[in-house]
């Protein structure tokens, strides 16, 4: 399931925004402080939502001022998510939307609404419907719905009103709409790869994806060895192609039942632990890790991956991107790389502008001058270096 359209309302640097018709991949450009991990952070909010409360959420968001650091500066009201799903063109879409606000000083949820709708011209038939912590849900899920009273609604009431209605409903298999969402929200990867974190051997243990700070890079690289030996195969190619000299990447368990990520070097006889290869290289593996996944995460979120990389190498990589959306997964990505937007085609890349303090959203393939440009050969990094995204350059 994809995500279709997001619209914020008073979301940080987001007064107004709605983006419509999202690609499978998502390339975001923009100078510093426009709002590009803004963008993410949305993702992530949900995702603390759905793990925690809103309360949570908004103090990992905006530290001790929650709410009122979230909300947009100078605004007043709710803030809005809303986003629209779908499977395909032949699937329902699906819209699930928040409003958040503050109550005797402590955020609650205004409303939190969960709808199908069969077509864009189709009645909308809700599935969730909750405000303040009551509401009530649809309890059976017919395959085509032509009538309210086809649905079996049951009234409930969250233990408090910063909880999600959704996250309680969607651990019940008599909730089949709501655990459809909740499934897409937790399965969601937010990357944030530290290469420090990934350096250090690990005690002994269990992984099958690669973790948003990537400590767990050695456990994975086991799990794909024993139960995936034709992918690691091909990550081990790939890595060889871009990183001159390395043959081999493995992980050892060692007699205290610690797991060293070790890269062999064919000009030496002996390994090198993680802790001593280069930034680009260890950066270079887990990257491939985590684009070859045999699971891919319906969304995957990586701010700029550019970093560490030799620039030749950032086209193969936008199309590795490509490559992980087309098997599955969804993929916003945000990047200062000319040479990675290079790789990216028109229709995939948006850009970030400030207006009066507040972050407006721009496609490439809207504007005309740049669609020209890109008819007749030219690639986007040329232009956007150029200056033709208009706006997003900040001298």
């Amino acid at each position: 399931m994809k995500i279709e359209s997001i619209r914020l309302k008073n979301f940080k640097a987001f007064r107004e925004l709605e983006i419509k018709k999202i690609p499978k991949m998502c390339v975001f450009v923009g100078a510093n402080g426009t709002g590009k991990t803004t963008i993410f952070n949305v993702f992530s909010f949900l995702k603390d939502a759905l793990t925690d409360n809103i309360h949570i959420a908004l103090t990992k968001l905006g530290g001790a001022r929650g709410f009122q650091e979230v909300r947009s500066r100078n605004s007043t009201g709710a803030i809005e998510i809303e986003l629209k799903f779908s499977q395909d063109d032949k699937s329902p879409l699906v819209t699930y939307s928040l409003k958040i606000n503050e109550e005797d000083d402590r955020p609650i949820i205004e409303k939190e609404i969960l709808q199908y709708q069969e077509d864009s011209k189709g009645q909308a038939w809700r599935f969730l419907d909750f405000c303040k912590g009551k509401g009530e849900a649809v309890i059976n899920q017919p395959d085509r719905i032509t009538d309210r009273t086809e649905l079996r609604w049951e009234k409930y009431e969250m233990k408090s009103p910063d909880i999600l209605a959704l996250k309680g409903l969607a651990q019940f298999e008599q909730f089949p709409a709501s655990k459809a969402i909740g499934d897409l929200l937790e399965n969601w990867h937010i990357s944030d790869f530290h290469i420090q974190q990934a350096r250090p051997e690990r005690e002994s243990g269990y992984a099958e994806h690669l973790s948003k700070e990537g400590e767990n890079l050695a456990l994975v690289t086991q799990f794909l060895y024993n139960r995936h030996r034709d992918i690691f195969n091909k990550i081990i190619e790939k890595l060889k192609q871009r990183v001159p000299g390395i043959t081999q990447v493995d992980a050892k368990i060692t007699e205290e039942g610690r797991v060293l990520l070790r890269f062999k070097d064919g000009d030496f006889q002996d390994p090198f632990l993680a802790r001593y290869v280069s930034d680009g290289t260890l950066k270079m593996f887990a990257y491939l890790v985590l684009l070859y996944d045999p699971k891919p995460h319906p969304l995957l979120c990586v701010e700029e991956p550019e970093n560490q990389f030799y620039p030749k190498l950032l086209n193969e990589l936008a199309e590795e991107f490509r490559d992980y959306a087309r098997r599955g997964g969804q993929v916003f990505v945000s990047t200062h790389s000319p040479d990675f937007l290079n790789g990216c085609e028109l229709e995939e890349v948006f850009w970030l502008k400030k207006e009066r303090g507040y972050t407006f959203v721009k496609r490439a393939s809207e504007d005309e001058q740049i669609k020209a440009y890109m008819n007749d050969g030219d690639k986007l990094g040329y232009l956007w270096r150029q200056g033709f995204f208009e706006g997003a350059d900040p001298l």
